[in-house]
């Protein structure tokens, strides 16, 4: 006979349990954090995957007697914490989503510079313009986050014959070479045609990019941001591309989604996908052995890579 679980934890779908299949020590409840609890397990749920992409009523979970670890299936966290209280950790799933949310980085960046978009909107009319266009090979790239998903956007670019200048929280020299601090953003914006956003929403990063920076880009510069639409200023940038100055491609916006009407809808030169960045067919197969490692984890009681804050007390 199996041994009692030492963690009974919920995943909001089923096809997650099913991928996930037996963990040692672990017992698996479907549950997706939109109505109370199961009377059956909610006195025993230590630990709540969140549902991906939907929202969750947080005075459910926080209502789980023996809640020690709410789980993300999101790398950014932000706004977590404000719903599930002060007692549980957070682990979010860092790493899961680093392949394709560089991958929609790149996308949007090429797609914006070759005009692709354009393209796109006049094969509905059938128009065919020809235009010299800028390449992505000899462009200035400013990274503005060297976290796992900053990484791999800088790997995907090392092919693409770009000048690469990256920014964090702090300066720092790692394995690549320097990194600068953010206290330098404004200064090194003026010497760039790109500037990629991927750091993660925080008190610190609300509107990083901000006027002063987007004034600082030069002319025709373009703004990519896969990271969360409030570390840029989106009423400076509305007013810097609908002035036609600068370019942007966006798969996050603030507020999410743009409200109806909004300038940004309608902007020739901006680019606009739905948050869908990490929503790819890796998704699934990476959550599943991030799930499976990180719940084996818990219920040896060891703490999880990705833990981002402990459980209180």
């Amino acid at each position: 006979m199996d041994p009692t679980p030492s963690l009974t934890a919920t995943v909001p779908e089923r096809w997650m349990l099913e991928g996930i299949g037996p963990v040692p020590g672990v017992e698996l409840v479907v549950w997706d954090a939109n109505a109370p609890a199961p009377v059956e397990a909610a006195d025993r749920i230590g630990a709540v995957v969140l549902p991906y992409g939907r929202g969750y009523d947080g005075d459910a979970v926080r209502a789980l007697p023996r809640l020690r670890t709410v789980l993300t299936a999101t790398t950014g966290y932000d706004g977590v914490a404000e719903k599930v209280g002060d007692g549980p950790a957070i682990v979010t799933a860092a790493g899961v989503h680093a392949a394709a949310t560089a991958e929609i980085a790149l996308a949007l960046t090429l797609a914006s510079l070759r005009g692709i978009d354009i393209a796109v909107r006049d094969q509905l009319h059938e128009r065919w313009r020809p235009e010299r266009r800028l390449s992505l090979a000899d462009r200035r790239v400013l990274l503005v986050g060297v976290g796992g998903i900053g990484e791999q956007i800088a790997r995907r670019l090392d092919p693409f014959e770009v000048t690469l200048t990256r920014v964090a929280s702090r300066a720092r020299t790692d394995e690549r070479g320097p990194v600068h601090g953010t206290d330098e953003l404004a200064a090194l914006a003026a010497d760039h045609d790109v500037l990629v956003v991927v750091t993660p929403l925080t008190p610190d990063t609300h509107h990083l990019v901000d006027a002063d920076v987007l004034a600082a880009l030069p002319d025709g510069a373009l703004v990519v941001n896969v990271g969360r639409g409030a570390v840029v200023d989106t009423e400076a940038l509305t007013a810097e591309v609908t002035a036609g100055r600068l370019h942007a491609a966006l798969d996050v916006v603030d507020p999410e989604p743009l409200p109806a009407g909004h300038p940004l809808w309608s902007a020739p030169n901006a680019l606009i996908t739905p948050h869908v960045g990490g929503n790819a067919s890796a998704f699934e197969p990476r959550i599943v052995e991030h799930l499976r490692r990180t719940l084996g984890q818990l219920a040896r009681g060891e703490e999880p890579a990705t833990q981002v804050r402990p459980a209180a007390g």
